[in-house]
């Protein structure tokens, strides 16, 4: 394995018909909208960290709230002395308690808040790492069988979704709860008659809900799924965005954008259309239900079974109890977002890596110069035909390798198998002896390093990306390792040396600089099995002849595997494999296959053409 997980996989688009169909993809969670939830909840325990308290706070603070409509009551009824007159000293006496308590009920409130506050981002960040580094053991096929900005989105956007629901709608959804159950319980002690004529009116409204329920979950998770497919089209638009005024396609890439960017806006005024129809019902049945009740409590008054200081509560009372009502729709709107982001996080943490770490239960190889077997190794992407068929070869240690053959001819899934970025679909690739399959990661990524077509760089120092192999690594030893490998010149050069700056992606530095960086993270890195699939031919001769003086320091006393694009190096290698159609068909040195007829003399011959 590579030193670094973004040194892998550069190769795949050198032999895109080698490639084939790539996996079905992530998983798409199918659970309901509780048990969506609860899953979540579960792998975010933080959530629950402390939840009696912050429940107890929102009950004092739900509670304070019905201290109004029970002070304007006592006033009415109570607040009268013998003679008619207003009892100051009780009215005094109830608006100061009234005060007091709406005191209390603010601290609580806040205290509430801020609980909760803590308690989501904390919950949430879990959620992040957890998702991040689940994406980061998928293996490389079901990786490329999303966009890479739609991962992200998930990761991002989709999370930031729970995010918004738990800090706003969680928090009025708890509060609404509270306020409708506490709401209710005051209202049955004034009238059990108008509190039941109350439900009565809102039945229709909760069995809309429910109905709603479905269809806006459907209509969310398309929401979500259009905006990662949104995102995903903009970071490459602005990824590419050389390629695409190289090729002045900026008008074709600018249409193709705008596409995501409508379906998105159409998924969202969808749900959005869906979600606001509850409103205008609600507020059609709090309209109804308010004149329903003045009705109702002015005939109860007048027999005598509610006073005019608990009617005029009780009006008070159904204004807490309506505002939840009314405030269903946006709840609602942001619980089914929220529903929705869960599930694309749960697609991914549902979907198995097919390239599992056996862990601690896992081989631990010595080091030392390592020996390869490819026994009856046969592969085929999921959909497509076999790529390799039947492959039978072993690599002695310390020897190096030329793997060559025409586009989809096998030699990227071979190299592939090797680094264990995939496994065998039929037979085994052993190093030392034992089943790569078995192999601890650790062990493994410590002996193996591969370096891809292009290395990836950070956007940090060209000290700080050659580190990365070996983050304990003094400046000394990266200058070392620099001048071991024949490019101090190089180096000398850099206005900054190890401190200079390599931009996005590298893009500071030329190609051959960023393959260079790559080559001395390697060594860095000291394996025992060296992989490489060269990318020379965009560089200038003399950047050229620094790459080839180190590569040949760099697999000095290595077992070397390197992926040919040059005549050069299957020249100094001490064998070549040929591969043709999925098959090893010729293998010996660049000397013996080039006497003879076969692929490998057409290859050569096409080589030296070619650099004539």
């Amino acid at each position: 394995m590579s030193a670094t997980a973004a040194d892998q996989s550069s190769s795949d688009g050198a032999e895109a018909a080698e490639a084939g169909p790539t996996q079905g993809g992530l998983e798409r969670s199918r659970d309901g909208a509780i048990a969506t939830i609860r899953r979540g909840l579960r792998l975010s325990p933080e959530f629950a960290r402390g939840l009696g308290l912050t429940l107890l706070l929102a009950v004092v603070a739900t509670a304070g709230k019905v201290i109004v409509p029970i002070a304007i009551q006592q006033i009415i009824d109570r607040g009268m002395d013998s003679s008619g007159r207003p009892d100051m000293d009780f009215v005094a006496a109830t608006v100061a308690l009234c005060a007091g308590t709406l005191v209390v009920t603010m601290a609580c409130a806040y205290l509430m808040n801020v609980r909760l506050y803590r308690a989501t981002e904390s919950a949430l960040a879990t959620l992040r790492r957890k998702a991040f580094r689940h994406v980061h053991d998928l293996s490389v096929l079901t990786q490329n069988s999303e966009r890479k900005g739609s991962l992200v989105a998930r990761v991002t956007a989709d999370v930031d979704q729970i995010s918004t629901f738990m800090q706003w709608g969680g928090l009025q959804l708890i509060v609404s709860v509270g306020q409708l159950v506490v709401a209710t319980a005051l209202m049955a002690v004034y009238s059990w008659e108008l509190t039941l004529l109350v439900w009565v009116c809102f039945i229709p409204l909760l069995l809309g809900a429910r109905w709603l329920q479905k269809r806006l979950s459907r209509a969310y998770l398309t929401v979500r799924e259009r905006t990662g497919d949104m995102l995903g089209a903009i970071g490459e638009t602005v990824m590419g965005a050389s390629v695409i005024r190289a090729h002045a396609t900026e008008e074709r890439t600018a249409r193709r954008v705008d596409t995501t960017v409508l379906a998105t806006r159409t998924a969202q005024v969808k749900a959005q259309r869906l979600s606001m129809a509850v409103s205008p019902f609600a507020e059609m049945i709090a309209a109804v239900g308010n004149a329903a009740v003045v009705v109702a409590g002015v005939l109860l008054g007048i027999g005598g079974g509610i006073t005019a200081g608990e009617l005029v509560a009780f009006l008070f009372l159904m204004t807490l109890f309506i505002q939840p009502m009314m405030m269903a729709t946006e709840i609602f709107n942001e619980a089914q977002n929220a529903i929705a982001g869960w599930r694309r996080v749960l697609g991914i943490l549902d979907t198995v890596p097919d390239i599992a770490d056996p862990g601690e239960a896992g081989a631990e190889l010595p080091r030392g110069p390592v020996a390869v077997r490819f026994d009856g190794v046969s592969y085929a992407y999921p959909g497509g035909p076999t790529v390799l068929d039947s492959v039978d070869e072993e690599i002695a240690p310390g020897t190096r390798v030329a793997v060559v053959g025409e586009t989809g001819s096998g030699k990227t899934t071979f190299v592939k198998l090797l680094t264990r970025l995939m496994d065998p679909g039929e037979g085994r690739v052993l190093v030392d002896g034992t089943d790569l399959r078995e192999v601890a990661f650790s062990s493994l990524r410590a002996r193996m390093v591969m370096v891809p077509q292009e290395g990836f760089l950070f956007d940090s120092s060209l000290g700080a990306n050659i580190r990365f192999a070996r983050p304990e690594a003094t400046d000394a030893e990266l200058e070392a390792a620099v001048t071991e490998l024949g490019l101090a010149d190089w180096l000398s050069g850099l206005a900054h040396g190890l401190d200079t700056p390599v931009g996005q992606r590298g893009e500071s530095l030329s190609a051959g600089e960023r393959q260079l960086v790559a080559l001395v993270r390697a060594y860095i890195a000291d394996p025992d099995l060296l992989v490489l699939d060269e990318a020379t031919s965009a560089v200038d001769p003399d950047t050229e002849v620094r790459i080839q003086r180190a590569l040949d320091r760099l697999t000095r006393g290595r077992t070397s595997v390197a992926i040919a694009h040059r005549l050069s190096t299957a020249e100094a290698a001490d064998e070549v494999l040929v591969f043709d159609a999925g098959r090893v068909v010729q293998r010996g040195s660049h000397h013996e296959l080039a006497a003879r007829p076969g692929v490998y003399a057409d290859l050569y011959a096409s080589w030296v053409r070619s650099s004539a």
